[in-house]
């Protein structure tokens, strides 16, 4: 097998259980500064912003790949063992499994000590406001935050590096930190950030789709409802402006039996997006917790898959 498939298994151990540290400098916020600087410096120019987004997305995503690429090589002259030992550790940053469950046990914690605490809570991960969000929509925020992430957090990354290593798995973070900064549709970022989103959006395609099958596979796992997972897939999969981000959320609906979607308040403006599953019955709390089981439990089915399709490859 593959050192580098290798290197992932062990990089996906190790984000489960250290995660991403605060103290640590994660490589995802330098390639955020040089976004920010990147940008200032296009607009500056005074160029036509739609050019620059190309320039944008492809500077960024090549640099980050570059250096990435030289890293590796200089802990290659080391040896086999200083060379692996760093892809872990760039597979182990690449991932996003522990992160996301220590956030939303997070906001299930703070519920617990009640509505504000949970408001708060949940500010960290969502971008609509939250200041007046029921409890019902705090769980209902932190499924779909989960459920959206498990896609461009986890199942992602994983088959990228699994295809082309840590330097793949890079590029496809610089990628998604690209879209998470500049990839809007308002007049600020429309002309800046279209390629941003649009690479997103098609690194997603493919692993958003395998992302809601393994929901589903793991909803089977988890004593959830996995045919209802896969009947609300197959409805609601396209109901989101994004082409991705509908697939998994409608897995974790359609598994859990709620609803989401809704109006929600971005900025102090109401936001219309379609429903996805029904609502046989209300959210609750708990639903927090399954919710994270489903994502540890795709990510590792998600390991075996290609685990399993490297060895006989």
């Amino acid at each position: 097998m593959p050192d580098h498939v290798l290197a992932l298994a062990a990089g996906f151990a190790l984000d489960l259980l250290i995660g991403d540290p605060e103290w640590f400098p994660h490589p995802v916020r330098l390639i955020g500064k040089f976004i920010g600087w990147m940008e200032k410096k296009l607009r500056a120019g005074g160029g036509n912003l739609r050019v620059s987004a190309v320039f944008l997305a492809g500077c960024t995503v090549l640099s980050t790949m570059a250096v990435t690429a030289l890293l590796l090589w200089a802990l290659s002259l080391l040896g086999r063992w200083p060379l692996f030992i760093g892809m872990a550790g760039i597979d182990w940053l690449g991932l996003s499994a522990r992160n996301l469950s220590d956030e939303a046990w997070g906001v299930e914690a703070a519920l617990a000590e009640g509505l504000a605490a949970g408001r708060r809570r949940v500010a960290r991960i969502v971008g609509r406001d939250t200041g007046s969000l029921s409890e019902r929509e705090i769980v209902c925020a932190t499924v779909e935050t989960v459920a959206e992430n498990t896609t461009d957090g986890v199942i992602s990354p994983m088959l990228y590096a699994c295809l082309g290593g840590p330097v793949l798995l890079m590029g496809f973070k610089a990628a998604s930190t690209l879209d998470s900064m500049v990839g809007y549709l308002d007049p600020r970022y429309r002309d800046i950030g279209w390629a941003s989103a649009r690479l997103d959006d098609l690194l997603n395609y493919l692993p958003a789709r395998l992302c809601a099958m393994l929901i589903c596979a793991a909803a089977a796992l988890s004593g959830l409802d996995q045919r209802n997972a896969f009947r609300i897939v197959k409805r609601d999969h396209a109901n989101h402006l994004s082409p991705n981000c509908a697939w998994s959320e409608s897995a974790a609906a359609g598994a859990l039996g709620i609803r989401l979607g809704g109006t929600h308040l971005y900025f102090g403006k109401p936001v219309e997006k379609p429903a996805i599953g029904d609502e046989t019955r209300p959210p609750e709390i708990e639903d927090i917790r399954r919710t994270v089981r489903l994502m540890l439990t795709a990510s590792i089915l998600m390991l075996c898959l290609l685990l399993a399709t490297a060895w006989v490859l």
